[in-house]
């Protein structure tokens, strides 16, 4: 089982529609795949239709792997599954607060809870807490989305900042841009500066400003069903690829 979080420490960035569309192709590759949405918010279910799992608390979630396989919801899409959010999941720090080897306890229940699926994928609230460092822990690859510009450059040496600090493996780590535009001088500044900077952090795919993207919320469905043949379901494939060429080769 592979485990890839979706995460950003700033919102806005295409985060989820990342995760959405990742979880569609890991699919349509053949793999089974989980998708965990982490997120209160809950956008990643709404985008598969699905309601979320009212039954399943923080504690059940992280002690009582029934609960979390019972909560488990087929997509409409063969092999992809999800795992729907609730607003309960914003207590997921406090709990976490209060238990021993909190740093290792998501992994456990995944590990565990999941033992189905070729692939998990976490849709992740974006902020730094005690359940992005199980994110961390648990993930074999961390993929950061990044809008090319000032903020989100120092959000992504931040975040590098915070995996050294934290003696976590820095392979892990992949930074892609996100819509980006190539006719804005600033964007096409950044991505090269960054790339300079991290040359084996940053993903050579670059999904780009797309409306199918923006229109995900009316279809509710990934892109890459409503809109295959698109430049941004393009991308969103080859990210898929480069992404599982890189954690094969160990990162």
């Amino acid at each position: 089982m592979t485990i890839i979080a979706c995460y950003s420490n700033k919102g806005g960035v295409g985060k989820t529609a990342v995760s959405v569309n990742l979880a569609y192709a890991v699919a349509a590759a053949g793999q089974r795949v989980l998708l965990c949405d982490l997120d209160p918010q809950g956008a990643s279910s709404f985008y598969f239709r699905i309601k979320p799992s009212g039954k399943l608390t923080e504690e059940s979630f992280f002690k009582k792997e029934e609960k979390f396989a019972k909560a488990i919801r087929e997509s409409d899409y063969p092999g992809l599954d999800v795992l729907p959010s609730n607003t309960s999941f914003k207590d997921f720090d406090t709990f976490l607060a209060g238990v021993g080897n909190s740093r290792s306890r998501l992994k456990k229940t995944l590990k565990a809870a999941g033992s189905d699926y070729d692939v998990i994928l976490l849709d992740c609230p974006p902020n730094i807490s005690l359940l992005s460092q199980n994110v961390f822990a648990a993930s074999d690859a961390v993929l950061v989305p990044i809008i090319p510009t000032t903020l989100s450059e120092r959000t992504f040496e931040q975040l590098v900042d915070l995996f050294k600090d934290s003696d976590l493996p820095l392979k892990t780590l992949h930074g892609f841009f996100s819509m980006a535009q190539s006719v804005k001088s600033l964007h096409n500044e950044t991505m090269e500066a960054l790339r300079r900077s991290y040359p084996e952090r940053i993903l050579e795919t670059v999904i780009p400003f797309a409306s199918d993207v923006e229109r995900m919320g009316v279809h509710r469905a990934p892109v890459l069903a409503t809109a295959p043949n698109s430049a941004s379901a393009r991308a969103y494939r080859a990210l898929h690829a480069e992404l599982m060429q890189r954690i094969d080769a160990g990162g």
